[in-house]
């Protein structure tokens, strides 16, 4: 079955139950039912190219892998579109409609939850910066491994511009995250580049006002999260209190001159602190406790993803690399996919399942480069005692990259991948294997129960 009969079949076996929004994300196909209760799961996972089925809240999602899983949703949408029934008249159909739009907002409000909100924003702002933390961070990886090997490259002018290359993200991280902020925010994103700017301007540090002493750059991702939030709430107000005649000008206008001082004199600084502490709160933590911080945290780190709690730790990471050039604390929480990949090699030995080993041999050569959804729930979750093996493989790897305390220039990257941008190649490595084999050898011990094959 190809990928575009894989995407009709979904959609046949779902469109009687009122499908109401479809979209995606790297490895998933996330819908929104009107009837998810009756929703047939089972026959969902016997469909080709389908590796796993996951209910999260209101919606429900089909693993199907990177790659694969954009053809599959824009084939998807296009069935979608153009999907009504032909004995439904006009009227039925826009009956239909109605009632679909009345049950997509009843879903939306029973998922609004502050916290759950917070967190759908933390991932859509810096989401869209991962490819560029990959690619900038490998440069930067790759270069030092080539530094080390031969210093005297450095002299090279190819070689400086790709170190410029590699750090760029870096440098234009700040005003990225402003932009986003805002859009998320519902105001202007050039507004929101521009208040990221003003607090991180070279000319700040010449500047003392009521004894204070400016400081450009200071709290970093976290200052800037705070005052382009200040500055879009104000932007947002005034659009409401100024004349429509002079919205276009005066608002922006406003805006900034309102902002700023609150922005330097109170929210940066307040950031700051904040920052500030969560470095050493993160490198301390890893730092004096050793092995035992990695293994806790390289153990618990799947459960976390499971309750989507994981995007909130981007921003630490970003602040980490703002701060020290390197996060401790990404090759630690990647050691949770290679505990999937070790139990996953140990449940396909076991097995005598024909689908479960071709869904695993489908989704391990992911799970290699660091995407471990496919194995989670197509493989570990659905097992149950396969998914507990997988944490106990993350908890030892997490142990050997905290023990050697190994950091990242990157984030976005898991897996084989991530080592290029490590700092102790050798050791993450070394974590890495330790993560698998510990995995492969959890698994192989506590077993599980084997599906009977259909």
């Amino acid at each position: 079955m190809n990928l575009q009969e894989t995407a009709a079949e979904i959609y046949r076996l779902l469109q009687p139950y009122n499908i109401i929004e479809a979209h995606n994300c790297m490895t998933r196909l996330r819908l929104h039912l009107g009837d998810l209760e009756n929703a047939p799961l089972d026959k969902l996972k016997k469909i080709d190219n389908v590796l796993g089925v996951n209910l999260n809240g209101t919606e429900l999602q089909i693993i199907l892998g990177p790659g694969k899983v954009n053809e599959v949703a824009q084939e998807f949408k296009k069935l979608l579109e153009g999907g009504q029934p032909q004995n439904m008249d006009k009227q039925e159909t826009k009956m239909q409609i109605g009632q679909a739009e009345k049950v997509h907002q009843q879903i939306r409000r029973k998922n609004a939850t502050p916290f759950k909100l917070l967190l759908k924003k933390i991932s859509n702002i810096f989401m869209p910066l991962i490819p560029a933390f990959i690619a900038c961070g490998l440069i930067t990886g790759l270069l030092n491994i080539a530094v080390k090997i031969d210093p005297a490259i450095v002299n090279y002018p190819a070689v400086q511009i790709l170190q410029i290359a590699g750090n760029a993200v870096f440098w234009g991280l700040n005003i990225f995250v402003g932009v986003n902020t805002a859009k998320e925010c519902g105001a202007s994103p050039m507004l929101g580049g521009t208040m990221a700017v003003i607090i991180t301007h070279p000319l700040l540090n010449n500047i003392s006002l009521f004894n204070v002493d400016l400081l450009a750059g200071r709290g970093g991702i976290i200052a800037v999260l705070m005052v382009v939030a200040f500055s879009s709430w104000l932007e947002i107000k005034l659009h409401k209190i100024v004349p429509k005649i002079l919205d276009l000008f005066l608002t922006p206008l406003l805006v900034i001159l309102i902002a700023t001082f609150p922005a330097l004199f109170i929210l940066q600084p307040l950031g700051g602190i904040v920052a500030e502490n969560i470095g050493i709160a993160v490198t301390q933590a890893i730092s004096a406790g050793g092995a035992a911080a990695g293994f806790v945290i390289g153990g618990v780190f799947l459960p976390l993803v499971m309750t989507g709690l994981h995007q909130g730790l981007t921003p630490i990471h970003a602040e980490l690399l703002n701060q020290y050039g390197v996060t401790i604390l990404l090759p630690i929480l990647a050691m949770a996919g290679a505990g999937q990949v070790g139990a996953s090699l140990a449940v396909y030995l076991k097995t005598k399942n024909k689908k479960l080993k071709q869904t695993i041999a489908s989704a391990l050569p992911v799970g290699f480069m660091g995407i471990g959804e496919p194995l989670i729930y197509g493989v570990t979750l659905p097992l149950g005692r396969p998914f507990i093996a997988a944490c106990i493989g993350g908890a030892c790897g997490g142990a050997v990259q905290a023990f050697f305390i190994v950091g990242a220039t990157s984030i976005g990257l898991s897996g084989l991948p991530l080592a290029a941008s490590t700092d102790k190649i050798i050791y993450y490595l070394l974590g890495l294997v330790t993560a698998y084999i510990a995995g492969f050898i959890a698994a192989w011990l506590i077993g599980f129960s084997d599906p009977a094959e259909e």
